[in-house]
């Protein structure tokens, strides 16, 4: 994978953690921008992001422009040392747009329209839609690339439309000519022979809509790869015109964690910034962990540093019960992506909105004002994010494991007709990192054809499709003295989610010591299977060991009865269940200990999660309970000056940053 070469976040940052967020004045009179500076400068605000949702607003009739505001704006930011994040405001076109130019809307899979009214409602493949694009893109960037207030180009936000209409079709088949070159590759690829689908004219070839039945499944898994890659082009156009006017200035768009439809290893590498906005849930026990993951990934997707591009202040409005966020998460939550190599720490939004559909998602100023503890709270982050900025920016965050996750092995294993919906990818991923987390082990992400010798330890959850080029990397790590240990239902299928031969990649099986696969087992939702020392969850396999495989763990009882759950041969581990939660930590612990995988400090409360990023220790108490931590030798606390010599005492949700 090329990375593109360009500005990044450290020309935006200029050794500071950038603070702010989405700011969205378009929404109040303008007396009230005059206040909103005032505020942000009390808060220690340096960043905001303008013009994500203002297309209307800058283009109210085709062709109008409408900047006066907007040049207000930006003039007003810079007078007060605010930076601006511009966005192109491409992801919630004009209603006029979609009135005059229909063919710019989208359609799901029952042809369906999706209308404006709300966002996001254009399609990928409009030749319209992208021409419109681009002359607003190209107007904002003649007109504010040499602006003193400008610091980084933020491109559409949230690119997540999928498109099933008869423009997308097209742009399908000719996404699949470049793919297969001719109607028999495309044929074999898709294994048409079953049912009887085998294409004679491109021109029949349509984007998976609804069908009687279950659809082609390598059908599917090419739709989403073309709609990633359209999404992408996308971006790019747009991306290239900022560049053209400020190849000095970064350009980002912003992720959402996990999200199905983009192929975000092959996006970062078009990024000059790689932002992600995360949402943990305030009530969910696991939320920090989530976050560590998101973190994670988003930092080995940008190769270091990286910008959190929104987070909540306090509840969002989009679950069944939006819960506000207990005193001093916020604060917790921050801090812990900055120790997992995050130089920017940014919300939507700035104010709450007062009208619309996101008027109860929380902001940097609440509905209580300046008086309300959300605010209260985001002037005690400014400070703090101030006091560290100069130590912490562009610091590296080391890790020994590396967790394998790849998006086209995600898009082929949740197909319609698998053998169980409960194996989700997603969740399988979640609970192998969790162990690795609870186990206080730090850990990048990777995908599996990226250079893996420098880890001690890679991990595979769940790969069910693995290229015959990454199954040679996982074979070539082993070789050159890695530890791997891989999950079930990995290395299942090739690139066109055709089956291997025994149902599992045969050079993977003589890895494992596996002779033979007979049978998946998937278990129902709460059900569990005994094995020798733990009892496993989700799935388990009938396995028949082959020669070599030194090490098992065994099923008990049923049909399994002694046969392996666990294989191990040499350096290299298979797990065919899914290990209850303490099961799994102590496991992956075991193994990465054998490895030479250490947590960054030992013996830390099971509520302490421990970062070291450069020669920086972060200490984040997850707990609501006072913990002391042993911390050999003497440290200075960046965010209370004060001395800790040789522990530490950590109250509810509280963090230190110890310099030694």
């Amino acid at each position: 994978m090329t990375r593109r070469t360009g500005p990044g976040l450290g020309d935006a940052t200029r050794g500071r953690i950038l603070f702010g967020g989405d700011y969205n004045p378009e929404q109040w009179p303008e007396e009230t921008w005059h206040e909103d500076v005032r505020l942000m400068r009390d808060a220690g605000v340096n960043s905001v992001t303008l013009g994500v949702f203002s297309w209307a607003k800058l283009e109210p009739r085709p062709g109008a422009r409408e900047f006066g505001w907007l040049d207000t704006l930006m003039d007003l930011m810079h007078d007060n040392g605010i930076g601006v994040v511009l966005a192109t405001p491409t992801s919630s076109p004009p209603p006029w747009l979609g009135r005059l130019h229909p063919d710019t809307l989208p359609r799901d899979a029952d042809g369906r329209i999706e209308w404006w009214g709300g966002r996001q409602h254009f399609s990928h493949s409009s030749a319209t839609y992208r021409r419109h694009a681009a002359a607003i893109t190209e107007d904002l960037a003649a007109r504010y690339g040499g602006h003193p207030a400008l610091t980084m180009w933020h491109i559409n936000n949230e690119y997540c439309t999928f498109d099933h209409g008869d423009e997308a079709a097209a742009a399908f088949r000719r996404w699949l000519r470049a793919r297969y070159g001719t109607l028999d590759a495309l044929n074999t690829a898709w294994g048409t022979a079953f049912w009887g689908q085998g294409y004679d004219t491109w021109d029949g070839i349509l984007p998976p809509r609804r069908v009687h039945y279950l659809k082609n499944p390598a059908q599917v898994l090419d739709f989403r790869r073309f709609t990633s890659d359209m999404l992408l082009e996308c971006y790019a156009a747009e991306r290239d015109i900022v560049a053209r006017h400020t190849p000095h200035i970064p350009v980002t768009t912003n992720f959402m964690p996990l999200w199905t439809g983009q192929d975000a290893w092959r996006w970062a590498e078009e990024e000059d910034v790689v932002s992600v906005d995360l949402y943990p849930d305030p009530r969910d026990p696991l939320g920090p962990q989530h976050g560590a993951l998101v973190q994670d990934l988003t930092r080995s997707q940008a190769r270091g540093p990286w910008m959190l591009m929104e987070q909540a202040a306090g509840p969002v409005n989009w679950r069944g019960v939006n819960h506000p966020k207990p005193r001093g998460l916020n604060r917790l939550w921050s801090l812990q992506a900055v120790a997992r190599g995050a130089d920017a720490v940014c919300y939507f939004q700035w104010r709450q909105s007062r009208q619309g559909a996101e008027k109860f998602h929380s902001a940097m100023v609440s509905h209580a004002g300046e008086r309300g503890r959300t605010y209260q709270e985001v002037r005690r982050l400014g400070a703090d994010l101030a006091r560290i900025g100069g130590e912490v920016t562009g610091g590296r965050v080391k890790a020994d494991i590396a967790v394998l996750h790849d998006w086209h092995a995600w898009w082929a294993g949740a197909q319609e007709g698998r053998p169980s919906t409960e194996a989700d990818h997603a969740a399988v991923l979640h609970a192998w990192h969790r162990a690795l987390w609870e186990s206080h082990l730090t850990t990048d992400f990777a995908h599996p054809e990226h250079d893996l010798s420098g880890y001690r330890l890679v991990v595979v959850p769940q790969l069910y499709l693995l290229t015959d080029a990454a199954t040679e990397n996982l074979l070539a790590y082993v070789r050159g003295g890695g530890t791997l240990v891989c999950g079930f239902l990995t290395g299942v299928a090739d690139e066109d989610d055709r089956v291997r031969p025994g149902g599992m990649d045969a050079r993977l099986r003589e890895l494992f010591g596996i002779r033979t696969l007979h049978e998946w087992w998937p278990l129902d939702p709460g059900e569990t299977v005994e094995c020798d020392g733990f009892r496993g969850t989700l799935w388990s396999e009938e396995i028949e060991a082959g020669t070599g495989a030194v090490e098992t763990i065994t099923y008990k009882g049923g049909e399994l009865d002694g046969l392996p759950a666990v294989l191990r041969r040499g350096r290299a581990w298979y797990v065919s269940t899914l290990p209850e939660p303490e099961a799994l930590r102590g496991l992956l612990g075991r193994i990465a200990a054998e490895a030479g995988a250490r947590p960054v400090l030992d013996g830390l409360p099971a509520t302490v999660e421990a970062v070291r990023r450069g020669e920086l220790l972060f200490l984040l108490n997850h707990g609501r309970e006072p913990v002391t931590v042993d911390v050999p030798g003497t440290h200075h606390d960046l965010l209370t000056g004060t001395t800790v010599a040789d522990e530490a005492a950590l109250g509810r949700y509280s963090v230190m940053v110890l310099k030694p």
